[in-house]
């Protein structure tokens, strides 16, 4: 690649915990995929906004409510400040950008650069200082603004640094605006004022798209009198040549997809839902990977460190943990799960029992997640109770702001864990990130994952599981349908059709639990223990980033 780096531009990033620069899973796989690269000596670099209030932090109350305050942190503490500056124009308004810049260090003792970009400097209007705050805050104007700030600034910035990029890697659609800036660079270059199917053609060869999104729901959308108002009316015109604006509306998927050469969804399955949304854009999948250093608990490197050494540079080494003495992998599990509920108890002072079977269930909460489907039926699972055997349940997972049915949830469960005690106890967890993603991942000793149909894409936390022996009871979709093998590295909730059956899943998970998973853990431990060491074998080594990154070289990123 010489010195030409892949420019991989992202909302969020997760770089650390305690940096509040992401949301969720999309800021992880960010985070985990440059961390990949910085190991493996591939040249790239990071392009996102500085969020300089967060996302939020979450308090809950009593009986569930949520509470959101902004998660105020101080950039200037922790990030090298990039001594140049671009402008863009805003509503009228010049916009002065700066970065601050974070170092990813990898096994390969090469580093990956993160530019952070920030608008709160004092020549910018008070509403301007505000874009880089807020991560998904504020409505469509303020995610507008934010949207070409991360593309058409970012951008600017690489240029302004005279950073020699050779492909732009789009992580989702809020980046779709890098594309419209490479497009207006050419226009500028040839004198031409609208585009040429030649320039379009240059510019998608210089792109490529990664969607996370299966639902045409969750694309950024703006109106277009909203775009002139905020862009300007030749960058508004400039769209609409592209092909980019449906129905008076700019759709930022569609903007990615019309403008990138290559485009990848990322599971098989979410393949095939995107490719219905996208029927004549040729659609490839890259199934994600977590990178496995990150994810891996302590007690867990201690013991492939002991065994499989190695593993931390090449996880594909742990396809050898069907030789572990089960003993140890046990031991190692225990240490994991001491820990988490060491964890419980500092935060809730709720002491949960080590000998009893553990289910976790953390991801954003929001309707399709279905955290609410184990509560189904409440007296089954009390008679699950007294036939299969005890189990205990910790939760996790943030609410957007705006997003009531979310919120209804979370209280949901909280009424649920009421009528449950002292019969099942049930703990919710506020203020989930990084950290405690790493601690529940490892101490669980069942992961639940209950999404309705057809609407995970991939899903990673099942793959941080897998690391530490932790098999997962999953709805199959996502990347549970490559990674599921029936009772070997884990176990299926309902059938394979593409569409979700409420009753029927609710009936098959509390099943599983009962004449299954329960009496295994209970009565035939070494069988389970079997189960758990599968998951590191099969799953460790395929669903990692140090497998992903290697796809993306071959294929996407490949000349």
């Amino acid at each position: 690649m010489s010195d030409e780096v892949v420019a991989y531009f992202s909302m969020e990033i997760a770089l650390r915990s305690d940096m509040p620069t992401y949301s969720g899973g999309l800021g992880v796989l960010a985070g985990d995929t440059l961390r990949a690269a910085a190991d493996m000596g591939v040249p790239m670099l990071g392009v996102s906004l500085v969020h300089r209030k967060g996302y939020f932090r979450q308090h809950l109350g009593p009986h569930g409510a949520q509470y959101e305050e902004p998660a105020h942190w101080t950039p200037e503490a922790l990030l090298e400040p990039v001594p140049i500056q671009v402008t863009l124009t805003l509503a009228g308004r010049v916009v002065h950008i700066r970065a601050w810049r974070y170092e990813i260090k990898g096994a390969s003792g090469r580093s990956v650069p993160v530019y952070l970009l920030d608008t709160d400097l004092p020549e910018n209007h008070p509403l301007d200082r505000a874009i880089t705050d807020h991560l998904y805050g504020g409505g469509q104007r303020y995610r507008l603004r934010q949207e070409a700030v991360l593309g058409l600034g970012g951008v600017a910035l690489l240029r302004a640094l005279h950073q020699p990029v050779r492909l732009y890697h789009l992580n989702e659609g809020h980046t779709a605006f890098v594309p419209l800036a490479l497009l207006e660079e050419r226009l500028t270059q040839t004198g031409r004022s609208l585009p040429t199917p030649e320039d379009l053609e240059a510019v998608r060869s210089r792109c490529v798209f990664t969607t996370h999104t299966p639902v045409p729901a969750g694309h950024d959308q703006f109106p277009l009198p909203l775009v002139a108002r905020v862009l300007g009316a030749h960058r508004s015109a400039l769209l609409q040549a592209t092909g980019s604006a449906l129905q008076d509306t700019l759709n930022m998927t569609h903007l990615a997809v019309r403008l990138s050469g290559w485009c990848n969804a990322v599971s098989a399955r979410h393949r095939e839902v995107t490719q219905a949304m996208f029927p004549e854009t040729p659609i490839t999948a890259i199934t994600n990977g977590v990178h496995t250093p990150t994810w891996v608990s302590p007690p867990f490197q201690r013991l492939y460190h002991r065994y499989l050494p190695g593993w931390d540079r090449d996880p594909f080494l742990l396809r050898h943990a069907l030789f572990l003495p089960l003993e140890e992998v046990w031991q190692a599990h225990k240490e994991a799960k001491g820990e988490l509920l060491a964890e419980v108890k500092r935060r809730t002072g709720r002491r949960l029992d080590p000998q009893v079977f553990t289910i976790g269930f953390a991801r954003r909460a929001t309707g399709y997640k279905r955290m609410d489907l184990l509560f189904t039926d409440v007296e089954r699972l009390r008679r699950i109770v007294e036939r299969g055997g005890r189990f205990q349940v910790v939760l996790a997972g943030k609410a957007h702001p705006k997003d009531t049915e979310g919120k209804a949830l979370i209280h949901k469960v909280f009424q649920t864990a009421t009528a449950l005690a002292p019969v099942i106890p049930v703990v919710y967890l506020e203020e989930y990130d990084m950290a405690l993603a790493g601690k529940l991942c490892a101490g669980v000793d069942l992961w639940l994952n209950t999404p309705r149909k057809p609407l995970e894409a991939c899903g990673t936390s099942g793959m941080k599981c897998a690391l530490n022996g932790v098999p997962s009871l999953s709805v199959l979709d996502g990347w549970w349908l490559e990674g599921h093998i029936e009772g070997v590295t884990g176990w299926a909730i309902g059938r394979r059709e593409p569409e979700s059956d409420p009753q029927q899943e609710a009936h098959d998970l509390y099943d599983k639990l009962e004449r299954v998973i329960l009496p295994m853990f209970y009565r035939q431990p070494r069988a389970y223990m079997q189960v758990m060491r599968n998951s590191i074998a099969f799953n460790a080594p395929q669903f990692s980033a140090h497998r992903m990154l290697p796809e993306y070289l071959a294929t996407a990123y490949a000349p």
